[in-house]
């Protein structure tokens, strides 16, 4: 198994989320006593966050890709970013390290696209909201219809997020409101809804919603354990990495998402299974199914429960009964 770098603390509360899933997925995987290879380099979110609200993205590029090469100088041998708002640096992390970085958006966008799904919602801070380098992303490489919440929905989820969430506070009020965000995309066309911060699947779970839910956390973190163990048909699709560092890769030009390109892990087989997943691989999971938003929100575990334990995670996913997933 390749050793797993993960750069967290962007917040603490997800990157705890990260190692339990690495562990789980990776026992799931190979039985017995058996747990992830791995290495965490915790940040501490204050100093990013600072640097988020000022606008000071070069900077919080150059901090994250020292921080990127330390665990590579450990012995990482694939990086996990885990954090969606982060990858805004995807590319500088990516150039500063050998090795390859996995990308969030890309597990997400090629499990709802093997759903049948084309238009999502998107629940995220504003900054993975309202900039291009995710749903643009999601766009140009999975040929999503990315739909975002409102003005006054967006602040209310980014604030909820950082207000709450990332210092460890669930509250029904909060769930009740995403619910209420969810149903105004869904009415408007969304067949499915992204969570796009790693924290929000602390707060909504599949019991909670009508439409197919796509964790981006427990996304990400099989596809990291899928390339950690090399297992035939994992994609190399969600790996990311400096044009200078890839032999045969796609060029930054024929991208039009990132300056950067995607490439496949060193030793792995970039022919192996074609584009799929395994062959007996459901492609929604990771995706979740949910029951009628007025049945009981505390049922996933209450206020403090984590909707990753809810058993009904990774069902079939579709578009709700009766809805047209083409309105506008």
């Amino acid at each position: 198994m390749r050793r797993i770098g993960l750069l967290g603390g962007m917040s603490w509360e997800s990157s705890a989320e990260y190692y339990r899933l690495l562990n789980e997925d990776t026992r799931e995987r190979l039985g017995g006593l058996h747990s992830a290879d791995c290495l965490l380099r915790s940040v501490d979110f204050a100093d990013i966050e600072r640097l988020q609200a000022s606008g000071a993205w070069a900077e919080a590029a150059e901090r994250l890709a020292r921080e990127a090469r330390e665990l590579e100088r450990a012995g990482a041998e694939l990086l996990v970013l885990c954090t969606n708002t982060m990858h805004r640096v995807a590319d500088a992390i990516a150039a500063a390290v050998e090795i390859p970085l996995v990308h969030i958006a890309d597990p997400t966008g090629e499990a709802i696209a093997e759903a049948g799904i084309s238009t999502v919602g998107l629940l995220a801070t504003r900054y993975t909201m309202e900039q291009d380098f995710y749903v643009g992303r999601l766009r140009d490489r999975h040929g999503l219809e990315v739909l975002v919440p409102p003005e006054d929905d967006r602040r209310r989820v980014h604030d909820v997020i950082y207000d709450e969430l990332c210092v460890g506070v669930v509250r029904d009020g909060s769930r009740r409101a995403y619910v209420d965000i969810i149903g105004r995309l869904a009415f408007r066309g969304a067949s499915a809804i992204i969570l796009g911060c790693t924290e929000i699947g602390l707060l909504i779970g599949p019991r909670d919603v009508d439409v197919p839910l796509f964790d981006t956390t427990r996304l990400h973190a099989r596809r990291a354990v899928e390339l950690a163990l090399a297992l035939p048909g994992a994609r190399s699709g969600g790996t990311h990495q400096a044009p200078e560092r890839q032999e045969g890769a796609m060029s930054a030009s024929e991208d039009p998402t990132q300056g950067g390109t995607v490439g496949t892990p060193p030793g792995e087989d970039p022919t192996a299974a074609g584009a799929g997943g395994a062959p007996d691989e459901d492609p929604t999971q990771g995706a979740t199914s949910g029951t009628p938003a007025g049945e009981d929100p505390t049922a996933a575990g209450g206020p403090g429960g984590s909707p990753h334990d809810d058993p009904t995670r990774g069902g079939q996913v579709g578009t709700p009964p009766g809805e047209d997933p083409t309105a506008p």
